[in-house]
């Protein structure tokens, strides 16, 4: 998707939230050290198609993105290929430090069953009542993930 395009998406009252994220406390569980967060998730990184996340261990990926302020969040773009990419993935707001370990102990505030039409880009508009006080967000489940923007 082309930024002019992932701009097409963002309607009139929506931004993409990159300006918004603490860089600082971003965190990917599982990622591998040559294809990182960082490919999916910054701007002209994730424009990239040659560019992508992926786990180093198993299909499982743990994101965690704090804001610098509290945010209301439309949708999520999430791009992969349809043979491998994410399947299912579940938001979870304002958890920090989640693990493997504990992730299945918080219900997640809305669960996504992606499309082939969600991985080329089409975006994921969330359960807008559980997204209006948001200083973090935090997914699962997200193997062969390739972009990640926020609206």
């Amino acid at each position: 998707m082309s930024a002019t395009e992932s701009i097409s998406v963002i309607q009139r009252s929506q931004v993409d939230l990159l300006d918004f994220v603490d860089w600082t406390g971003v965190e990917c569980l599982n990622q591998s050290s040559s294809h990182s967060l960082a490919n999916a998730l910054k701007q002209g990184y994730r424009e990239d198609d040659g560019l992508n996340l992926e786990s180093d261990a198993d299909e499982q990926l743990l994101i965690y993105i704090p804001f610098t302020q509290v945010i209301k969040l439309y949708a999520i773009v999430i791009k992969g290929p349809e043979e491998e990419g994410p399947k299912t993935v579940k938001f979870f707001t304002n958890k920090e430090h989640m693990g493997f370990s504990n992730v299945n102990d918080f219900p997640p505030s809305d669960t996504a069953i992606l499309s082939p039409d969600h991985l080329k880009g089409k975006p994921i508009v969330l359960k807008y009542v559980k997204f209006q006080s948001v200083r973090s967000v935090e997914t699962t489940d997200m193997k062969g993930l390739k972009k990640i923007e926020e609206h």
